[in-house]
C-alpha cells in the first residue's frame, strides 16, 4: 500500500470515529411567553428562527402563554426554565414565596403598557372623573390589579368592578355597559380601533403618565436556571440579536409570528409592534443605556409601589427580583430608532 493510500485510510478511520461520537450536546430550554404569538413578542421567534439560540448551545422550544401570572408560575414550578412575564407578577410571587424566587434578568418593557381607557363621549377626561364609575376588567389583568395604586395616587376613592373576559372587555366599553376598562395600551387601543372607535375618540390614561413609575415585562428565569450562568447569558445574547433585527426591520418579526400562527392579522400586529417599540421599549433611558437593564432607584420605588398596591406581606429586596449580572455588554445592548 502506498504512503498516500495509507494516509487516506487513516483519515477515513478518523472520520468514521468522529462520526460515531455524539454532536455537541445542546442545553434544552423550554421558554414560555406571557400570551399568544404577537408583534411585541416576535423578536424571540426571530432569534429562534435565525439560529441564534442554537449558536449559543441552546435547544429552545417556545410556547404561547395564558397571562403573566401564569408564565411566572410555569417558570417557578420548573415546567419552563425561562419565560417572558410581567415583573410585577414576579414581585408578587417572590413576596409570597421567599427562598423560591423567580428572577428577572432582562427588562424589555422599560415603560409598562398598563392603563385605563374610556370613550370621550362619556365625558371622562381626567383620572378624577373615574370616581364612582364602572371598571370593566378581567380579575387577572395586570392593569386592573395595579389600578388601586393608580387610584390612590390620583385621588380616586371608589369605583365598581365588573368582571369581564378579555374577549368582552373592549366590546362592553363600546356598548356602554361599563364606563372604562383596563388593559395594555398596545392591545386595548387597537382592539377598540378594530371595533370602529377612532384613536382620537379614546381617552387613554397610561399609568406611567400619572405617577405609576413601574416596569413591565421582562425575561424571567427559575431559581434552578439562574445557577446555569452560561445558558442564561447565552439566551440573553441570542435574544438581544433578535430584538436588534426586529427593531431594524419590524417585518421580520411579523413574518416570524405569522409562521407560528397563520391566523394573525399582519397589519394589526405590525401596528401593535410599532406602538410597543415607541411607547414601551425604545424609551429615553433605553436609548441612553441599552436594552435589558433598569435604573436601580426607580426599580426600588417600583417594587415598593407594587408591593403596597397588591397588599403583599413583605416588600421583596430589589436584587431578589432583578439582576443585571447575566446581561450582554452594554455595547451589544445599545439600540436606537
Amino acid at each position: 500500500m502506498s504512503k498516500f493510500a495509507k494516509m487516506l485510510g487513516g483519515a477515513a478511520a478518523v472520520a468514521l470515529a468522529l462520526g460515531s461520537l455524539p454532536a455537541n450536546a445542546q442545553t434544552a430550554i423550554k421558554f414560555t411567553l406571557d400570551w399568544v404569538f404577537q408583534g411585541p413578542t416576535s423578536p424571540f421567534l426571530v432569534a429562534l428562527e435565525k439560529g441564534y439560540y442554537k449558536a449559543e448551545g441552546l435547544d429552545v422550544t417556545m410556547d404561547p402563554g395564558q397571562g403573566s401570572a401564569g408564565a411566572v408560575q410555569r417558570v417557578a414550578t420548573g415546567a419552563y426554565q425561562i419565560g417572558f412575564a410581567d415583573v410585577n407578577s414576579t414581585i408578587e410571587y417572590n413576596a409570597k414565596n421567599p427562598g423560591k424566587e423567580v428572577l428577572c434578568v432582562f427588562m424589555v418593557y422599560d415603560f409598562a403598557p398598563f392603563g385605563v381607557y374610556a370613550l370621550k363621549k362619556s365625558g371622562i377626561k381626567t383620572p378624577k372623573d373615574l370616581e364612582g364609575k364602572k371598571l370593566g376588567a378581567p380579575v387577572f389583568d395586570a392593569s386592573f390589579r395595579l389600578f388601586p395604586a393608580f387610584a390612590k395616587k390620583n385621588g380616586i376613592s371608589k369605583w365598581e368592578h365588573v368582571n369581564l373576559t378579555p374577549q368582552l372587555r373592549e366590546q362592553s366599553l363600546v356598548q356602554g355597559t361599563v364606563d372604562f376598562i383596563s388593559g395594555h395600551y398596545f392591545s386595548s387601543m387597537l382592539d377598540l380601533k378594530a371595533r370602529g372607535v377612532a384613536f382620537e375618540d379614546i381617552v387613554a390614561m397610561r399609568f406611567v403618565d400619572f405617577g405609576m413609575d413601574v416596569y413591565g415585562n421582562g425575561v424571567v428565569v427559575s431559581a434552578e436556571m439562574a445557577k446555569n450562568e452560561k445558558a442564561v447569558k447565552g439566551f440573553l445574547a441570542a435574544t438581544m440579536k433578535g430584538w436588534k433585527d426586529v427593531i431594524a426591520n419590524p417585518q421580520l418579526g411579523i413574518a416570524a409570528a405569522k409562521k407560528r400562527d397563520p391566523l394573525i392579522d399582519e397589519k394589526l400586529e405590525m401596528e401593535r409592534l410599532k406602538i410597543s417599540l415607541e411607547t414601551n421599549i425604545l424609551t429615553p433611558y433605553v436609548k441612553a443605556n441599552g436594552m435589558g437593564d433598569v435604573d436601580p432607584a426607580r426599580f426600588a420605588r417600583a417594587v415598593k409601589d407594587v408591593s403596597e398596591a397588591f397588599g403583599l406581606p413583605i416588600v421583596p429586596a430589589p436584587d431578589k427580583v432583578f439582576s443585571n449580572a447575566y446581561l450582554p455588554p452594554k455595547a451589544d445592548r445599545m439600540v436606537s430608532k
